[in-house]
């Protein structure tokens, strides 16, 4: 087949012009940013989100008073002892002992201040049966968790020496310590899973060991350089370690990806007879601009997170942004230097026992049986794929969101969830009260005193609360911090009812009254409630932001606004899907022990945003991988139907094997010890599979089929938008000589 020569225009294909003929200068580049990026983050460090910077609304207001009176809250601990039976109560010399003990050993820690028996506190149960030693950890609170340790072992040889009763710790710094155990071990079994399942899928993908090799360099090279650019960033922005752990996750798939997409066109195109040069120009031409276009859709999507106004959202989304601009940079720069460098020698490290994969056309023919019959019943392709997914979406209509209490995210994993379960049982509301923060003019004043004293009587004749409720007064800072129990304990709905009590009752009666007087109302299940409503009422703004400018960017990258609509409802039908299934299985428990999980009755309250913005971006790779292999033919002047054809049995094996590796990848995530993880990683699985395969193999060529030439339809009126689309012309055959001599790069087809 002879090559002849077509001028090409555009970004992507520029950049790989470039880089082919520069390679070594590229190659080069690309190191020196990676290495600068990590030690310029390295040498500047990471700024992490603050708790009060999580939230605005009153636990934001909170925070910032308690801060700016410079109180440093401790971590406060508990030692519950509790009778296994009823022989014995904590009247009984036996548990009276043990409670002594419980207060001594503490104490020699020497990292603990202010221990309280409960026979000066109160803190017995109603059946006397169980009791509370409580005190605070000594030092910086945030940091409480990595000293709690000698307290721990403390109070566990108490408990060899008294078998009789349940002696057990629990409290912020405990449970500190408790979640970077469980979430760190979770994350590092994730990560180091994560790039050895990629690696042996591209593997079996490639069947040659420096081709698989590929895509995971370039993913890690990209997460290493967003890493250091993270560090410097975060002097702007607070970063996190979720941020961290979701950029690693988003890094791999979109650089493995990309990697992916452009390795497997330039090889399709080397075993149809292009000569090297030539199907790498042709690869940076067409796939690179694909990778272009998906990414810059992907990186408007993590920027739907910035709308949320939530500090962890607004991390999580500029990591995200980052890894996937930086996988874009190198895919349509450094790859096409490397695999020029590397020519035959991508095939090295050939794995026994498997073929050469050279293009997709090899893993295609289950999708080629499957179009067929889809082509030939379009009608009735689109009602059973619509009218399947439609069903899987359904229950997604009766979602319940909430921030997941220690039982639910960790069920009976973990010793201490529990004791978490006891105390409450014993205590409701207790281990975790509502906390009113009350700024005064002059917190002694009599007014002021009076308030507070009607806001106790209140908040336990409301039925809000049981009590006690204790008030701790810090009159250098005009200032008082109430503790109120909430009923209900850990029945999120129950103790939500009685904060609404607090909020929206006792305050307005009793310190609302006092002109002058600030009393924001904070704690966990009010830190949950305020999360909950910031994160609803940021929902349109995101989701508006996401597909607004998603149809922007379909519409000039495919001068099409048939296909910027059909791109926007086939990406929402899968999530769609996505959110049924979660609510499903996570929420009720439907097939839950399927995939190693419980139904615990809701969805955490961050993971439906968070899935919508990931999984809008991650299937547009898919969407626009396939649409312009599609348009690239009929651009060559196939036949609608033909193109579809074409360009969905030619990207078949490339899009089956990014999708296994993405499934693979989120799966992992669905085999951790947290609960919310679990959701993320099945969630993110099964829109991936289900966008792959339904919307890819299915849906996506019978709309179109049953479109036609009006999958190309674009009024007169939008002519004038500019044209993304150019990149495209390698892959046609020119028409005239002419056409040769537009200024560009030559690209021989």
């Amino acid at each position: 087949m002879g090559n002849r020569d077509a001028r090409v225009r555009g970004l992507a294909a520029r950049a790989g012009g470039w880089s082919a003929r520069h390679r070594w200068a590229a190659v080069g580049i690309w190191v020196l940013f990676v290495v600068l990026a990590m030690g310029l983050g390295s040498a500047a460090g990471r700024v992490d989100v603050e708790d009060g910077e999580q939230l605005k609304g009153e636990t934001s207001t909170a925070a910032r008073i308690v801060e700016e009176a410079g109180i440093e809250e401790p971590a406060s601990e508990t030692v519950l002892v509790q009778a296994k039976d009823d022989t014995v109560t904590s009247t009984d010399p036996e548990f009276r002992s043990a409670v002594a003990a419980v207060v001594t050993a503490v104490e020699r820690t020497g990292e603990v201040t202010d221990v309280t028996s409960p026979y000066d506190s109160g803190t017995v149960s109603k059946d006397g049966r169980s009791a509370l030693v409580q005190f605070d950890v000594r030092g910086d609170p945030g940091t409480a968790g990595e000293r709690i340790e000698p307290v721990l072992d403390a109070v566990a040889d108490v408990q060899k020496e008294h078998g009789s009763l349940r002696i057990e710790e629990i409290g912020g710094a405990s449970m500190m310590k408790t979640f970077a155990e469980a979430y760190g071990d979770d994350f590092k079994k994730a990560e180091y899973s994560a790039v050895p399942v990629a690696l042996g899928i591209l593997l079996i993908a490639f069947g040659a060991l420096v081709a698989a090799l590929l895509p995971v360099a370039l993913a890690i090279t990209a997460i290493m350089a967003t890493m250091g650019l993270m560090g410097i960033v975060s002097h702007l922005q607070p970063m996190s370690d979720t941020a961290n752990s979701v950029m690693l996750l988003v890094g791999l798939a979109v650089g493995v990806d990309y990697c992916l997409f452009y390795l497997r066109r330039e090889r399709e195109e080397r075993a149809a007879g292009r000569d090297a040069q030539t199907a790498l120009r042709i690869a940076a031409a067409t796939s690179g601009r694909a990778i272009v276009v998906s990414g810059v859709t992907v990186c408007v999507a993590m920027a739907g997170m910035l709308f949320t106004g939530i500090a962890e959202f607004e991390a999580m989304g500029l990591a995200s942004l980052m890894v996937v601009a930086v996988a874009m940079v190198g895919s349509v720069t450094v790859l096409p230097a490397l695999l020029s460098l590397l020519g035959e020698r991508v095939e090295k490290g050939r794995v026994p026992f498997l073929r050469r994969r050279t293009s997709g056309s090899d893993d295609s023919r289950f999708w080629a049986a499957v179009l067929k019959r889809v082509l030939a019943r379009p009608v009735l392709s689109v009602a059973v794929a619509t009218g399947a997914l439609l069903a899987v979406a359904a229950p997604a209509l009766g979602m319940k969101t909430q921030n997941l209490t220690l039982d639910q995210e960790f069920g009976d994993s973990l010793p201490i969830v529990q004791t978490y379960n006891r105390v409450n049982e014993a205590f409701p509301g207790g281990s975790e009260p509502a906390e009113v923060v009350v700024k005064a003019d002059d917190i002694n004043a009599p007014e002021v005193r009076a308030a507070l004293a009607d806001f106790r009587e209140q908040a336990v004749s409301s039925g809000a609360s049981r009590g006690p409720v204790e008030i701790e007064l810090h009159e250098r800072q005009n200032l008082a911090l109430v503790y109120v129990p909430l009923v209900g304990g850990s029945d999120q709905d129950v103790a939500g009812a009685g904060l609404e009590k607090l909020r929206d009752e006792v305050r307005p009666a009793t310190l609302g009254q006092v002109d002058g007087v600030e009393a924001p109302i904070t704690g966990q299940v009010a830190g949950n409630k305020d999360f909950n409503d910031q994160l609803v009422g940021s929902v349109v703004p995101v989701f508006a932001f996401v597909v607004v400018f998603a149809f922007l960017l379909m519409l000039l990258s495919f001068r099409s606004l048939t296909v910027a609509v059909t791109s926007i409802v086939l990406n929402l039908l899968s999530v769609g899907a996505a959110y049924g299934i979660l609510v499903a299985v996570f929420q009720h428990g439907w097939g839950a022990s399927l995939v190693g999980a419980e139904g615990v009755g809701a969805i955490i309250t961050w993971l439906p945003l968070f899935l919508f913005v990931i999984l809008f971006g991650l299937s547009m790779d898919y969407h626009v991988f396939v649409v312009s292999r599609i348009r690239e033919a009929r651009a060559r002047g196939l036949e609608t139907r033909d193109a579809i054809r074409h360009g969905v049995v030619t990207t078949a094996g490339v899009v089956t094997s990014a999708a296994v590796i993405m499934v693979a990848v989120f799966a992992i995530f669905g085999t951790l010890s947290m609960q919310s993880m679990k959701q993320m990683g099945v969630g993110l699985a099964a829109a991936v599979l289900i966008d792959a395969t339904v919307i890819r193999g299915v849906l996506l060529p019978a709309v179109m089929a049953l479109l036609g030439e009006r999958n190309w339809y674009f009024p007169k009126w939008l002519r004038g938008l500019p044209d993304l689309t150019h990149d495209e012309s390698p892959a046609a055959e020119p028409k005239t000589r002419a056409s040769w001599e537009d200024e560009g790069d030559r690209v021989p087809v």
